[in-house]
């Protein structure tokens, strides 16, 4: 088995060195360097198999069951050097087979009704919202932040990113917003307490919709948050907006929920959809992923979002494509989380927590290497909706600064 792996890793160009330890103590190093920052240990034979079957999988489940050990460096450190590393190989061989097997069935695993939709943002959203708590900003801001200058901190840069989102969307006062996928509520306070919108939040998560029950209520601002699902509103907006849900609707119902959005604008409406994207061809969700943390969830290339915006009559007034700033996020989640792990052993347990460490990690790492990035397409229902030139966006959101002081 130790050729098997051997080989796999050899293709590969690792830098630094990485030590490897097998089951029966043979100890083989690949990659460049004298002396390697980096040793990992394989606990046992049929972790070796997994491990050369299908390493995508295998390697999150033994990093969690602890039959993969790093002993030397972090566990980051050795997920930046192989995904950096994966990325300049690209798939070859057996796991080109892999995914190919895995994009042709993406659409089964994806087959979001409004009650496998339920239950799979359960499955994740639906955690303790204490648990979020160690390592979001404040406002519970759970999708990428905006760097929009150098040393910002979490919280400045969350948001910033919102800000951003608003004067993209030209908010007026009075105006009625949707929210799709508001989670704990802050996109649609900040709406409404700095632009005078009204806004309706609609979330699939119980446990988000309670907190941002509550933090409305002690607002006072015009919201509403409801469980509810996209595709049962039958009511008029003037704006809509959407911030890391367009992941978790699947290849399949793209058609459908542009088509609602179209239907649910007012003739002179503007959204904004704020996504994960993957500057790559389409493909297939990574395995841990839609295993452990994300089921049903997909990454979208920027093809099968535009052709399902022009086949439902919406206008791509326009895109930008946040680079590294998601990685960034993630850095500062990660260790925020590693600051505070020991709360998140004793709200969970171990594996949980060396789940949600390989979590973080392995998407910061893919961000930084891989084909992650973040898509924000602009949509109106007509050509005249806004204005023709991109200046009033950074008007708008220097308006919003000086109306309300940047947090520490």
């Amino acid at each position: 088995m130790h050729s098997l792996i051997a080989r796999m890793l050899s293709r590969l160009a690792i830098e630094p060195r990485i030590d490897v330890v097998f089951p029966d103590g043979t100890l083989q190093s690949v990659g460049q360097g004298a002396a390697p920052r980096l040793r990992m240990r394989i606990v046992d034979s049929p972790t070796e198999l997994k491990l050369a079957l299908n390493p995508e999988l295998a390697l999150g489940e033994a990093v969690m069951d602890g039959r993969v050990v790093v002993e030397q460096g972090s566990l980051y450190d050795l997920l930046d050097a192989l995904v950096a590393a994966m990325h300049r190989a690209r798939p070859k061989g057996w796991g080109k087979v892999l995914e190919g097997l895995r994009t042709a069935v993406r659409r089964l695993h994806q087959h979001n009704t409004p009650a496998l939709a339920r239950r799979n943002v359960a499955h994740h959203y639906d955690l303790k919202s204490d648990f979020f708590r160690l390592f979001l900003d404040p406002d519970m801001q759970y999708s990428c932040a905006y760097f929009a200058e150098p040393g910002m901190t979490l919280a400045q840069a969350q948001l910033a990113k919102k800000r951003h989102i608003m004067g993209k969307l030209d908010l007026q006062p009075g105006q009625r917003v949707l929210d799709i996928g508001c989670g704990w509520g802050g996109m649609a306070l900040s709406i409404a307490g700095e632009t005078g919108a009204s806004v309706t939040g609609i979330t699939l998560s119980e446990e988000q919709l309670a907190i941002a029950r509550q933090r409305g209520a002690e607002a006072g601002l015009p919201v509403e948050f409801r469980l509810q699902d996209y595709r049962h509103l039958n009511e008029p907006f003037d704006r809509i907006v959407s911030v890391g849900m367009f992941e978790h609707v699947g290849v399949g119902f793209y058609r459908d929920y542009f088509r609602k959005i179209r239907e649910l604008l007012s003739d002179d409406g503007v959204a904004l959809v704020h996504t994960i994207g993957r500057s790559s061809p389409p493909g297939a969700t990574n395995p841990f992923i839609a295993k452990y943390i994300f089921p049903g969830g997909y990454i979208p290339a920027m093809s099968e979002v535009a052709a399902a915006v022009e086949q439902e009559g919406l206008v791509i007034t326009d895109v930008e494509v946040l680079r590294l700033h998601y990685a960034e996020t993630l850095k500062i989640w990660r260790e925020n989380f590693l600051a505070r792990r020991d709360e998140a052993v004793a709200m969970y347990d171990e594996r949980f927590a060396r789940m949600w460490e390989f979590y973080l990690a392995a998407c910061e790492a893919s961000f930084r290497h891989d084909d992650l990035v973040v898509f924000q397409f602009q949509l109106a229902k007509k050509l005249d909706g806004l204005p023709i030139t991109r200046g009033y966006i950074a008007e708008r959101e220097g308006e919003l600064r000086r109306k309300i002081a940047e947090p520490a």
